[in-house]
C-alpha cells in the first residue's frame, strides 16, 4: 500500500470517528485509531520515528494511546513533520512565534479532515442551537494570511453560515465598517469571532457600547504575543460583555495552535473558564521534568493526542500549563516562563540527533 493510499484510508477512519463519536453510533476506540496513526507516522515521518526510538517503544508493540511519544511543538520549527513530500502539500500553516529564529510549519496533504473536525466541534460549542448567524470577523482574512490556521478556520465558519465580513488586517481595525455592519437593522444574531488583541483594540477604541441582537455570541482566541498591552481573560470577557451588551456566558474562548488540527472551547452558555476538547482530541498533563503523564487534577504541561493530525504527529507536547479534571475538562494556566521545560529540551535534542 502506498503512503498516499494509507493516508487516505486513515483520513476516512478519522472522519468517521468524528461523526460517530458525536452520536450514539458505535465507532472504533480512540486508542486503536491513535495507535494506527502513530504506526503510520513512525514509518513515514522521521522525527516521529526518532521519538519512538528515544522512548524505547516499538510501534508494533503499542497497545494504548498514552504510550505514543509526543513531539515538542518546537520540533515543527526545526524539522519538517510530514509523511508526504513537499510537492504534495495542499497548505502549510505557519506559527507566529520566532523561537529558534524561525516560525514553525505544519504541512497538510489534505484539509478535509481539519475542516470537518473544526466545523463539527464548532457546531457543538459555538452554535449548538443551530441558528442562522451573521458572521463578523476580527482577524486577518484567508487572503491576507494564507498560512494562518485561524484565518482558514474562520473562513470555513463564514462559508458554513453563507456570509462573512472581515474588519482586522493584523494591525488596524476598520472601525467605521465594523460599526456599520453591527448596527444594521436586523434581528439576525451575530457571531463575532476574532483575536484577543483585536478585541482589546476594539474595546479601547469604541466611545460607547455596540449592542448585538438577541442570540448573538462572541468567540475570542489567541494571546498577545509581542504586543504592548495584555489583558487578563476575566477582564477581557467582562469588557466584551459590556461592549456588546451580552451575558458573559455568551463570550466563548477558543484554544488552538498551528501544530494541532483540533480545537478546545469553552461551551456557549457555560459559566467559568473550563475548556472542553472534542472526542477526537485527548488532553493530559505531563511532568515538565520527565514528560511522564500525571494523574487527573495535577498541574502539568499540556500533552495532546490529536486524531486529526493524520499526516504529521498524533502526539504533541507543549509548554502550556494545564490542569485536566476527571471529566477531561481543561483549565489553562498560561505558558511556563523562560526556556523550554527540561523534559522538552531533552526530547528536542534527542529527536534532532536521531533524525539528524
Amino acid at each position: 500500500m502506498s503512503v498516499e493510499t494509507e493516508s487516505r484510508a486513515l483520513h476516512g477512519r478519522v472522519r468517521a470517528f468524528i461523526d460517530k463519536s458525536l452520536t450514539a453510533a458505535a465507532c472504533e476506540s480512540f486508542d486503536s485509531l491513535a495507535c494506527a496513526l502513530a504506526r503510520f507516522q513512525a514509518e513515514h515521518v522521521p522525527v516521529v520515528r526518532a521519538a519512538f526510538r528515544r522512548a524505547g517503544i516499538h510501534p508494533a508493540d503499542l497497545s494504548s494511546a498514552n504510550q505514543i511519544p509526543a513531539i515538542p511543538t518546537d520540533i515543527f520549527r526545526l524539522r519538517r513533520v510530514a509523511a508526504h513530500p513537499e510537492n504534495l502539500d495542499t497548505r502549510v500553516f505557519e506559527t507566529s512565534g520566532t523561537t529558534f529564529g524561525k516560525p514553525g510549519h505544519h504541512a497538510f496533504r489534505e484539509l478535509d479532515t481539519y475542516h470537518h473536525g473544526a466545523l463539527r466541534w464548532a457546531e457543538q460549542m459555538l452554535w449548538p442551537d443551530d441558528p442562522r448567524l451573521r458572521v463578523v470577523l476580527l482577524a486577518c482574512s484567508e487572503a491576507q494570511a494564507p498560512t494562518s490556521s485561524l484565518s482558514y478556520m474562520l473562513a470555513r465558519f463564514a462559508d458554513r453560515h453563507g456570509n462573512g465580513a472581515w474588519f482586522w488586517d493584523g494591525e488596524r481595525l476598520d472601525l467605521p465598517g465594523l460599526v456599520a455592519a453591527l448596527t444594521i437593522a436586523s434581528n439576525v444574531p451575530v457571531l463575532v469571532a476574532g483575536t484577543s488583541f483585536a478585541f482589546v483594540h476594539l474595546c479601547d477604541t469604541l466611545s460607547g457600547p455596540l449592542p448585538l441582537p438577541k442570540g448573538s455570541r462572541v468567540m475570542q482566541t489567541g494571546g498577545f504575543k509581542g504586543r504592548s498591552r495584555e489583558v487578563a481573560p476575566t477582564e477581557l470577557r467582562a469588557s466584551l460583555s459590556k461592549t456588546f451588551d451580552l451575558a458573559e456566558n455568551a463570550i466563548v474562548a477558543e484554544y488552538g495552535m498551528t501544530e494541532l488540527s483540533s480545537q478546545l472551547y469553552q461551551r456557549l452558555g457555560d459559566a467559568g473558564d473550563r475548556y472542553l476538547a472534542p472526542p477526537w482530541l485527548r488532553v493530559e498533563a505531563a511532568c515538565p521534568e520527565t514528560l511522564a503523564l500525571l494523574p487527573r487534577g495535577y498541574e502539568g504541561i499540556a500533552r495532546f493526542l490529536d486524531l486529526a493530525n493524520v499526516d504529521s504527529s498524533v502526539g504533541i507536547q507543549t509548554a502550556d500549563r494545564v490542569i485536566v479534571d476527571e471529566d477531561g475538562g481543561v483549565t489553562l494556566l498560561g505558558r511556563l516562563p523562560g526556556a523550554p521545560p527540561r523534559g522538552c529540551s531533552l526530547s528536542i535534542e534527542h529527536v534532532l540527533t536521531a533524525d539528524g
